[in-house]
């Protein structure tokens, strides 16, 4: 009943089935940023199954809003968000694990390729120091601070506070 032509015409079209829904995939459903990461907030993502919190470092809540310099309210916690999408996007993300917290999330220095998630977070206003002594997140905390940037544009609490009173 089947002829050679037949079983070819079938083949092509499963192969030509299988491109359609890999397209279809793409587009329905984008990878935002590079494969294996996903960004939860502006300092927790998810590696290849890991749950990681940036070691040092306090973004605010995502639901949390902030003033602009104006006054108006903005959504600080999607901006801090959308900010660290940014940094890892098309980038290899590299985690090295320091220690785990309470929620058995490790605690983590991260990379975007060369780019030190810590670090931009905060030079960025997109963060605070949290429970950390380290000296150069002060600094680059006060850097953010001093230019006015991210969060530092106006007033925001900080996302400790924010957490305790919004429980």
């Amino acid at each position: 009943m089947f002829n050679e032509c037949n079983l070819e015409i079938c083949e092509w079209s499963k192969r030509l089935k299988k491109r359609f829904c890999l397209v279809l995939a793409a587009v329905l459903f984008p990878m935002s940023v590079s494969a294996g990461v996903y960004v939860k907030d502006g300092d927790s993502l998810s590696l290849n199954g890991r749950e990681i919190r940036l070691l040092g470092i306090d973004a605010p809540e995502y639901r949390q809003v902030c003033d602009d310099a104006s006054g108006r309210k903005y959504d600080c916690g999607e901006k801090a968000k959308d900010y660290l999408k940014s940094l890892v996007k098309g980038k290899k993300v590299s985690c090295r694990k320091i220690a785990v917290d309470i929620y058995k999330r490790e605690l983590s220095k991260c990379y975007a390729g060369k780019i030190y998630l810590n670090r931009k977070m905060l030079e960025a206003g997109w963060a605070v120091v949290y429970r950390s002594k380290n000296k150069r997140y002060k600094e680059w905390e006060n850097e953010a601070r001093e230019n006015k940037r991210g969060m530092w544009q106006g007033k925001f609490m900080r996302p400790e506070l924010h957490r305790i009173l919004n429980k």
